[in-house]
């Protein structure tokens, strides 16, 4: 998004008739989809082809070996999505002093969200109740909590 002449070329790609007007998620996607169907495909030759024959075998090891790539697919996807979590907090998050590197190969955000702080307050007879946003931020390390800035 930050670059303009990128945006410009991304654009014209898309627009052109050879792309069919599809976006470049669209073509990153591709891939992941066409494994998914090739597993939908051995699950098939498996339930016609012979049991105990070579072919079952063969169709197995395909679908073993298929099932093991798509679930490091998978797993690297995840690990990407939570690495653009952490800088995208990371940008985000302003430390008053930096105890440790939000951003690490072995950090992954769990889950996040607002909650809300009461503040009881009795300088009166009366209670005064103020709320506040505190966010949370449960990481598989440690947990962060943080407020907007004022």
């Amino acid at each position: 998004n930050g670059n303009a002449g990128f945006q410009q070329v991304l654009e014209r790609l898309e627009s052109d008739p050879v792309c069919q007007r599809l976006s470049l998620k669209s073509f990153l996607i591709l891939p992941f989809q066409r494994i998914t169907r090739l597993k939908l495909l051995l699950q098939n030759i498996l339930k016609r082809t012979r049991p105990g024959s070579e072919e079952e075998v063969q169709a197995t090891q395909a679908y073993d070996a298929l099932e093991k790539l798509i679930k490091d697919c998978n797993e690297n996807v995840q690990r990407m999505k939570s690495t653009e979590e952490l800088i995208y907090l990371s940008q985000k998050i302003e430390f008053e002093c930096k105890i440790f590197p939000l951003i690490s190969q072995s950090r992954r955000l769990v889950k996040r969200g607002e909650l809300t702080a009461l503040d009881f307050h009795s300088p009166s007879p009366k209670w005064k109740v103020t709320t506040r946003p505190i966010y949370l931020h449960l990481f598989n390390d440690c947990l962060l909590l943080s407020r907007p800035k004022e």
